[in-house]
């Protein structure tokens, strides 16, 4: 079965279309606008094994928010629809990421139920011209519309860049251990309720 979504949105301050395909290579497209962004989306795809394709055109001239968060929007839905009913999948990852200085942790569940823990604290407002703020917005959104339980911690670090990059990788390597078939349950959806 292909696990596969391709989905568009458009509102009246941004325009999105991403593809994915859950069992690719971590092989990865993507040009929203906003080159730190496009380089973390990049290692998100990479490092999960992802194949990611996203496109935006957005109302940069204020600012990269609605870009971002709507980008997670959208994502998270293509996630949720490319996973199908769960069947198979190891439900639950994590990962501890170092990079340099500094080491980030995350856990998650692909329960259904979506929720963000979010304990990451950055040194700089800004890194480049990217407001360092819309790391927890695009998580937030990329969580509540995939419905996946994510908790995210950065325990110790000093730069901003290395800070938002183990966050993005440690997110991509949790959810590639999630996502991975369990050989011995690879027909059986994982939890006692019998639906995620």
């Amino acid at each position: 079965m292909s696990r596969r979504a391709s989905l568009s949105r458009k509102t009246a301050e941004t325009s999105i279309e991403v593809e994915i395909d859950l069992d690719g290579t971590g092989a990865y497209d993507n040009r929203t606008g906003v080159g730190f962004f496009d380089h973390m989306l990049d290692q998100l795809a990479r490092h999960a094994l992802i194949d990611m394709k996203a496109r935006a055109s957005g109302d940069l001239h204020i600012d990269d928010h609605h870009t971002v968060e709507d980008t997670g929007i959208l994502l998270g839905k293509a996630l949720a629809e490319a996973m199908g009913d769960k069947r198979g999948i190891r439900r639950y990852g994590h990962c501890y990421l170092p990079m340099d200085e500094c080491l980030t942790r995350a856990a998650l569940d692909l329960s259904g139920r979506p929720f963000l823990v979010w304990k990451v604290e950055f040194t700089t407002p800004k890194i480049g011209t990217f407001d360092t703020e819309l790391v927890r917005e695009f998580f937030t959104a990329f969580a509540m519309n995939s419905g996946m339980t994510l908790h995210v911690e950065t325990l110790y670090g000093v730069n901003s860049h290395h800070i938002a990059e183990t966050c993005f990788k440690a997110v991509a390597r949790a959810l590639r251990d999630a996502l991975e078939t369990d050989p011995r349950k690879a027909e059986a959806i994982p939890s006692t309720k019998g639906v995620l």
